[in-house]
């Protein structure tokens, strides 16, 4: 079954790492088979940078690392940044009105991120929670608007991300805002069910995968093969030669890949890298 893929682009949460926050053994095992054949391997994914570099490592990826859903592509060897598209600072502005509308009853923390750093408004446990599993601090700095106004702010945030408890909220937003701003304004995703992301409209997964395949390693999109869970990695999906989605993924995306592999848990990427790669 195995064909002439010569990328494997993996995204991290729900894909290579599942509810211990690591990768598994025979994960790594397999990625290391791919690239004894010569086959390149890349992470795509929603975190931050910082976050996403001991991904990297664990994985023995020697190419750029696309995060924030590839509005952040950098090269964890040289600290180059490939390419970087940030949040238009009117649009942010205007987004973090609307997400205020929502945010009653504390039921919403809002993150925004500068320079590859976390800024809130104030703590709360689901931001507690996030930073724990991310590895990072957070910095609270009150009013996010006047944050982002102020002369300390070198650049227009990277990504703005909510996130909730309750699911539907977070569905309802994403409904809301995508009748709200258009597709040239802002790139809407959810990339798990309670995380709602805002990006600059270029930035989107298969964007970034794209420009790393041809542009910088000269492969064509049917040598790529990409994996992910949610509707982030659809893009990557769509573009890729071979589109995988994990079995743990939403059960929305799955119609939409080329094969479902089984789960996070069960290793799925490990499964998927052997029927296509190896």
């Amino acid at each position: 079954m195995a064909q002439d893929i010569k990328l494997v682009v993996v995204d991290i949460d729900g894909t290579i790492s599942g509810d211990a926050n690591q990768v598994n053994e025979s994960v790594k095992q397999a990625i290391a088979s791919a690239k004894a054949k010569g086959v390149k391997v890349a992470i795509a994914t929603g975190r931050m940078y910082r976050s996403a570099v001991r991904f990297h490592e664990l994985i023995g990826s020697d190419l750029p690392l696309i995060s924030y859903q590839g509005a952040l592509i950098k090269d964890p060897r040289t600290e180059e940044i490939v390419g970087h598209w940030p949040v238009d600072i009117e649009q942010a502005l205007s987004l973090l009105d609307d997400l205020g509308d929502f945010a009653t009853n504390d039921q919403l923390s809002v993150h925004i991120y500068v320079n590859d750093q976390l800024y809130v408004r104030k703590m709360t446990a689901a931001t507690a929670i996030y930073a724990e599993r991310s590895k990072v601090e957070v910095n609270v700095v009150g009013d996010l608007r006047e944050f982002l106004t102020s002369k300390n702010t070198e650049m227009p945030p990277t990504k703005i991300l909510a996130l909730s408890d309750t699911a539907e909220l977070v569905t309802e937003m994403l409904r809301v805002f995508k009748g709200r701003y258009t597709p040239q304004q802002l790139y809407l995703t959810k990339s798990v069910a309670t995380f709602f992301e805002a990006t600059n409209p270029i930035a989107n997964k298969g964007t970034a995968v794209k420009h790393l395949a041809e542009n910088i390693l000269g492969f064509n999109r049917s040598q790529v093969l990409a994996i992910g869970d949610n509707f982030n990695d659809l893009e990557m999906i769509e573009y890729a030669g071979i589109g995988v989605v994990m079995g743990n993924g939403a059960e929305g995306l799955k119609p939409l890949g080329d094969w479902v592999a089984p789960s996070v848990e069960e290793d799925g990427v490990a499964i998927a890298i052997e029927k296509f790669v190896l």
